[in-house]
């Protein structure tokens, strides 16, 4: 007898708030999982659940026999279940009980060297946690925990503790970087963290050849690649070593009514990375991470664009994220393009970033067909919506002390690494707090393109900056800012309009506009009296570049 794993998928009617912003578009249809009802309880092959017996064999058996015998539903029982790498097989739900724990052993030496990969590059990892591949039908399942014993693997700045924190550590063994501001677990992990391109299988490179960095390799802790019809429902992860949730070139993916938790000083803790997906429902699930919180990729660099891969027909739906580095993100692995988001109903508490766009030089790809609707943000650090093509692999928001300069503008050649955004719908956006509104950087050879934003009300210490752009389209926005000048700085941009724009009245200055490339700004249905200068053009742009109606 078979039962439906996650159901059939809600459809978008009248009544969903997003059915109006997504109106025309053709939503995706998510496959469901079904799995036979007998049930295989890992206590019955040896397991122990006292926390201290390793239990790899026990439950690995336990899948084996599930699978061997058509599937159904292996289940975690109550107690804490030490374990090494699990391994999934098709057909089988692993089931976690409320009151269960699936805790991953701190012994680095269950964990062998496999083939992997890591930030979209064929890579030598430690095996996860919980893997997958090549498989059709599997889901986890249950409203346990999945613990992977993150802290045990990775590095953590000094800059992210406090005091006793930072103290406690040192004390726990471990080594420091040379400027003591960096704490490594092993001489393996600080060995690693000196080496170029640690673990990448390009080359001639081989697994064997990174034996001597192995603690560094930390795995994602669910990493599921080539897989059909996924469910992950219910459970909480928590403390993965590197990413949390790896689905990588899967089809009909549905994540439902999730925790996923990680420390905020968890280096590369992200949430979700939906990597060269297609078709995938994630909804209904809370998010409170180190890195960032749902993240879409697509491959990195050449080796991205050799796969090809887009992730694509996607939806995500009534989720919370808490800390991350950003709340909703694409990038900056996205070499094989993204398309087809449809993101609604989301709310961000205190993430670095809330809608994060990054790309650089040298990915390639496209990123288009985005659409959002209905999303609520409040306390964000940085900015409440990014697109920034020079994305430098640190932390969004600067640490203390910690200066950065702001890229030199040069124009490259447009190749085959040349990346692209463009066609971007947003609406309905409510932001309670930020350093900076909105923040569009694309590249001289490359501007990003057709950005619509309409019915947004955000408030933030800053407004808005938009350099190297084509087409943004502002619609019944207000940008509650600090009386700090100007609320909108336009550079080297063109055929960008504003209409309906409000902002705090006794404003200095409304509008930067900068560059001989800036042409074609237009505002519409705006009231300019209450701003005491309207425009300031400098560095070649003209007053004929504004046109207001």
């Amino acid at each position: 007898m078979l039962f439906a794993g996650a159901f059939a998928q809600p459809k978008h009617t009248p009544n969903n708030p997003a059915a109006k912003a997504f109106a025309g578009k053709i939503m995706p249809q998510v496959k469901q999982v079904a799995f036979k009802r007998d049930t295989f309880n890992i206590a019955h092959f040896g397991a122990k659940g006292n926390g201290q017996a390793l239990n790899t064999v026990s439950i690995n058996n336990a899948i084996t026999a599930c699978n061997k015998n058509g599937g159904g539903v292996v289940t975690i029982p109550t107690g804490i279940w030490l374990t090494g790498p699990v391994v999934l097989k098709s057909n089988v739900n692993l089931h976690i009980n409320r009151d269960a724990v699936l805790l991953f052993t701190k012994d680095f030496d269950q964990y062998p060297l496999v083939e992997g990969n890591w930030e979209g590059l064929p890579s030598a990892r430690n095996q996860s946690p919980i893997s997958g591949k090549n498989l059709e039908n599997i889901a986890i399942t249950g409203s346990g925990i999945v613990d992977g014993n993150g802290d045990a693997w990775r590095m953590v700045k000094k800059d992210k503790l406090t005091e006793s924190q930072w103290k406690n550590l040192i004390a726990s063994g471990g080594l420091l970087s040379e400027d003591k501001k960096t704490w490594y677990p092993s001489e393996k992990t600080l060995k690693g963290s000196q080496t170029k391109q640690p673990g990448v299988l390009l080359n001639g490179k081989t697994v064997k050849d990174y034996e001597d960095i192995k603690d560094f390799l930390r795995p994602n802790m669910v990493a599921l690649t080539s897989c059909k019809k996924v469910l992950l429902e219910g459970v909480t992860f928590q403390n993965s070593p590197a990413w949390n949730l790896h689905p990588l070139l899967c089809e009909d993916v549905t994540v439902r009514n999730v925790q996923v938790k990680n420390p905020w000083y968890a280096q590369n803790g992200d949430g979700i990375d939906l990597e060269s997906c297609k078709n995938a429902l994630i909804e209904n699930s809370t998010f409170d991470v180190g890195d960032d919180g749902i993240c879409i990729k697509s491959g990195r660099d050449e080796e991205g664009r050799k796969r090809g891969v887009p992730t694509e027909n996607v939806i995500i739906r009534n989720c919370i994220v808490y800390h991350a580095h950003g709340g909703f993100v694409i990038g900056s692995e996205m070499s094989g393009g993204v398309k087809n988001m449809f993101v609604s109903n989301c709310t961000f508490v205190g993430t670095d970033i809330g809608l994060r766009f990054k790309t650089t030089r040298g990915r390639g790809g496209v990123v288009e067909k985005i659409y959002i609707a209905n999303i609520n943000m409040k306390d964000i650090v940085g900015e409440a919506l990014l697109f920034d093509m020079y994305y430098e692999a640190k932390d969004p928001v600067p640490l203390a002390g910690e200066k950065r300069e702001a890229p030199k503008a040069e124009i490259f050649p447009v190749t085959a690494g040349t990346p692209v955004f463009k066609d971007f719908h947003i609406s309905n956006v409510i932001c309670t707090g930020a350093a900076k509104a909105i923040f569009v950087r694309g590249l001289p050879e490359m501007n990003i393109s057709d950005i619509y934003l309409d019915n947004m009300v955000i408030k933030a210490n800053k407004g808005m900056e938009c350099t190297e752009a084509i087409g943004v389209h502002l619609n019944n926005v207000q940008l509650i800012t600090n009386n700090t000048s100007p609320v909108i700085s336009i550079n080297n941009s063109s055929a960008i309009t504003f209409d309906g724009l409000k902002y705090p009245d006794g404003i200095d200055l409304l509008f930067s506009i900068n560059g001989d490339k800036t042409k074609n700004i237009r505002v519409n249905n705006t009231s300019l009296t209450s701003a005491k200068n309207k425009a300031e053009f400098a560095n070649g742009a003209s007053e004929q570049s504004l046109t207001i109606n």
